[in-house]
């Protein structure tokens, strides 16, 4: 059965999230620590007990994701000889899991990506004070009625489609008052739901470009080799393999719509049959039923799936 791996982006992180895994494996814990080096910040510890408010925060929640997500992928390793490029036709995460994707597989190292992941966090919460900005999920609109709210509920102020997630599930990103009006003008268009998402700022949007300028310097400063599978991007729901358009690709996502739906279907449409989600929360597989319900999914977060996964080898 022809597999690709998918890593889970922000809104995953939760407290206790990889001790279950950490308990039972050295691997894990081997990647907590390297993670907690690289940053200078017990970040495992964070991750384990919280406190919540902490965790939430975007330089701490964008590292401990793909923290959880790299364990995982070294627990098959060493549990199983699973090898992402023996067993992957193609990799991808959703937003700061384009870089798990990239760790997992091979073209960034453990290291770099913990310290890229904290400047992106870091940068992205700079971009737009506290309240300057918001996101919505409009629920039951289809991503091209999204772009149209969007444009009539801009006058003047910043607002882009962020997330295009599944079939009826459409983020958007930019200033308040743009984002509040797209919620209002998306009922009166008739989506199901418009709802105002518990975030710091507004991500994949035009605000974030100093944060994209920040990621092009962090980018410039580490060694990108090619990845052992090709890489879904999020912003061409296309392959990526050259390692300068793996930079160029990042950058242009910190502002770009994350093309997740489109991903998804781009994997199905190359034959993919299983979608395996490594790391902490069920985001994306369920995503990935809303999307296509024919596609296999599964999620490998804890010891007990790790054996089932791996027996089903």
């Amino acid at each position: 059965m022809t597999m690709a791996l998918m890593f889970p982006g922000q809104g995953s992180q939760a407290v206790g999230m990889g001790k279950e895994l950490a308990d039972a494996f050295g691997a894990a814990r081997e990647v907590h620590q390297e993670v907690d080096d690289a940053l200078g910040q017990n970040l495992s510890k964070l991750m384990q007990e919280g406190p919540d408010d902490e965790l939430l925060l975007t330089e701490n929640a964008q590292p401990a994701i793909m923290a959880c997500s790299m364990a995982v992928v070294r627990v098959l390793q060493a549990e199983g000889g699973f090898e992402p490029a023996g067993r992957a036709a193609f990799v991808a995460g959703h937003s700061l899991g384009e870089y798990s994707a990239l760790a997992a597989t091979g073209a960034l190292s453990l290291a770099d990506t913990a310290r890229l992941l904290k400047i992106r966090g870091q940068a992205m919460q700079a971009a737009v004070p506290v309240g300057e900005g918001a996101m919505a999920a409009l629920m039951g609109l289809e991503l091209e009625d999204v772009l149209a709210v969007a444009e009539e509920a801009a006058q003047g102020d910043v607002i882009a489609a962020g997330n295009d997630n599944a079939p009826g599930q459409v983020v958007v990103s930019g200033a308040v008052a743009a984002v509040e009006r797209a919620c209002e003008l998306a009922k009166e268009k008739g989506a199901k739901r418009a709802v105002m998402l518990p975030v710091s700022a507004p991500f994949h949007c035009p605000l974030m470009q100093p944060a994209a300028d920040a990621m092009a310097e962090a980018l410039g400063k580490v060694e990108v080799a090619v990845p052992g599978v090709p890489v879904v991007a999020n912003v061409t729901a296309g392959p990526v393999e050259d390692p300068d358009e793996v930079r160029r690709l990042l950058v242009e996502q910190v502002t770009g719509m994350v093309r997740w739906r489109e991903s998804v279907m781009y994997l199905k449409d190359q034959g993919v049959e299983k979608l395996v989600e490594l790391g902490s929360g069920k985001v994306l597989s369920g995503l990935a039923r809303r999307i296509d319900r024919e596609l296999e999914s599964v999620n490998v977060d804890a010891p007990a799936d790790v054996e089932a996964f791996l027996a089903s080898l």
